[in-house]
């Protein structure tokens, strides 16, 4: 008899388990259960640390397992071989072990030399026959297709001296696999007639389905009345349409084919079928999915007009019981529900406001981005015409809020786009609502799961896993100029963040001054490598404390104050940086 400590779990008290190892020390894969621990007679603080240290380890699970991009790409530069082993680890995960991947990665030549390299290592030969072997011949193939990258300089002459570069799919490897290779190609996207893909559909059902249970489930069985739904012109390209997908099922309706293969209908699915009430859906559209997909456009809206007229009990269908509340109030085209920017307008604003810290309460980013995104477009004249009070109403109806992200290039923390639309549509909600804090998911759709998490939960990641990351910091300040650009872009998307959806978190502050600021050596780099961006980290460190959303104690703002002075005088030519 001896003692097993689970090391997981470390909060578990040790439990005597027969044939345990010499040390009594084995992993046992799961935590006790709550009835185990009230059999072993643990106290209820025990049995909490317990359920916490479980949450832990599989949390840093999670970021330890998170992708993130190293660095700036180097047109026609070749990946290194650490390099195509993390190109190899990302995509293949679990299907082709760590020794193959290696082997491949490191080996210039095909299946011979890679299995010559295995049979070489002290390893088992994971390359073996069957499925292990046809996934280490596709390992090959797409390590020779990310070599070819030189070619992205090549094309590039040929496009400068008006030449012919040969077209091919864009999209991205995790996603679609070695069909988007090599790179240096002039990319094309889809047949906008057959979005969304069957492929897209299914994988937009999935998703929309997941977010309606986690709704229920935080809301005592209930369905929300109104979801926003973002509908971004390259995300659609890349993913063949999973955000159209979405917010067909969420109304309950489904593509029809011509003989063709051409979408020329979204047909609703009859209630009985559904088995649920139709949700209610605010398409915000960029202004590249709004001119891109015009037809995707009108079948939406005819989606919606149908919905809208449909014969069936408002508590089953809140398509029509919304447009029938707005048409009683006398506002015209009460179906109108594809919203964006005026006609041959693009952006919210949003991201110019907090860029240039011209606002003073969320209140007002929210109201930018209302009115930047109040046009009305669908069939017939509906051309961008404005219908700001139908929005207001699908806003104060609205109790989730969906964003897909198709690639693990760019995340929420990457580009402004994300708060300046996804934020400021939370917080325009909010404001219809008298304040009321509305749910944001976040749907990565660059894997092969595709669940919704919370937005703050993703947030949260994101700044651990890149902008805290040093790993991340030490790649993104190797590369010069370009590099400290990227880091203070990440700097005043933080604030935008703050001020459109209140993510205010001490700990993000303390870690990227003690990363970009109280760090001597990464400090120099900053300042050499591009001034300007290094004043605007440390603008939006001072700015974050000013507005309320860091606690800095004031040793750290002094000091802060200090190095903005200072890089103040270097701006002006004062002095050197």
């Amino acid at each position: 008899m001896t003692y097993l400590a689970c090391i997981p779990c470390i909060g578990h008290p040790p439990a005597v388990v027969p044939g345990a190892g010499a040390d009594g020390r084995r992993w046992c894969g799961r935590g006790w259960s709550e009835q185990e621990m009230v059999w072993k007679g643990w106290s209820e603080r025990e049995m909490e640390f317990t359920e916490y240290t479980d949450r832990l380890y599989k949390y840093l699970q999670v970021v330890e397992g998170r992708l993130f991009s190293e660095g700036l790409h180097v047109l026609g530069s070749q990946p290194s071989s650490s390099q195509l082993e993390q190109y190899l680890g990302a995509y293949f995960g679990d299907d082709l072990g760590s020794v193959a991947v290696e082997a491949v990665a490191n080996t210039r030549g095909g299946l011979d030399q890679v299995h010559g390299k295995l049979r070489g290592s002290s390893a088992e030969d994971p390359g073996g026959a069957g499925v292990a072997e046809s996934r280490l011949a596709e390992a090959v193939e797409i390590r020779d297709l990310l070599l070819r990258n030189t070619e992205e300089l090549e094309s590039a002459v040929k496009a400068l001296n008006g030449e012919f570069v040969l077209p091919a799919a864009g999209g991205d490897l995790l996603r679609d696999g070695p069909g988007v290779l090599p790179t240096g190609r002039n990319i094309h996207a889809l047949d906008p007639y057959r979005m969304p893909s069957p492929a897209a559909m299914q994988r937009g059902s999935v998703i929309a389905e997941n977010l309606l249970t986690r709704h229920q489930e935080a809301h005592d069985g209930a369905l929300p009345e109104t979801v926003a739904v973002a509908l971004w012109g390259l995300d659609a390209i890349k993913t063949k349409g999973e955000s159209v997908g979405i917010a067909l099922t969420l109304i309950g309706a489904r593509p029809v084919k011509e003989s063709t293969g051409r979408i020329v209908r979204y047909e609703l699915i009859p209630l009985e079928e559904l088995g649920r009430p139709r949700v209610d859906v605010l398409c915000n559209m960029s202004g590249i999915f709004r001119d891109s997909f015009v037809n995707v456009v009108e079948l939406l809206d005819d989606a919606f007009r149908r919905a809208a007229e449909a014969d069936e009990p408002e508590e089953m269908n809140f398509v029509r019981k919304h447009a029938v509340a707005m048409a009683a109030e006398g506002l015209e085209n009460s179906s109108a529900r594809l919203f964006s920017n005026p006609a041959g307008d693009y952006g919210s604003m949003v991201n110019e406001r907090v860029g240039a810290g011209n606002w003073d309460a969320g209140e007002e980013l929210g109201s930018t981005w209302a009115s930047r995104n109040s046009f009305s477009y669908g069939r017939g004249g509906e051309k961008g015409t404005a219908r700001p009070e139908v929005l207001q109403k699908l806003l104060g109806t609205t109790e989730h809020i969906v964003q897909e992200i198709d690639s693990v290039e760019y995340g929420l923390t990457d580009i402004q786009e994300y708060y300046a639309n996804t934020g400021a549509l939370q917080r325009a909600a909010s404001s219809a609502q008298g304040g009321k804090k509305v749910a944001a998911s976040v749907v990565e759709t660059f894997g092969k799961a595709a669940e919704s998490k919370d937005l703050e939960a993703v947030l949260r990641l994101e700044y651990r896993s890149k902008l805290l990351n040093p790993k991340w910091a030490e790649a993104m300040a190797k590369q010069g100029s370009g590099g400290a650009f990227e880091i203070s872009q990440r700097m005043t998307a933080l604030v935008g963040w703050g001020a459109t959806s209140d993510f205010t978190e001490d700990w993000v502050y303390d870690g990227a001054y003690e990363t970009y600021v109280d760090d001597a050596a990464m400090r120099e780099k900053l300042r050499k490598a591009n001034p300007q961006a290094f004043q605007n980290v440390l603008k939006r460190m001072l700015e974050a404390a000013g507005r309320g959303m860091w606690n800095a104690d004031e040793a750290t703002l002094e000091k802060l104050k200090q190095e903005y002075m200072e890089m103040d005088d270097v701006l002006e030519g004062v002095r050197k940086a």
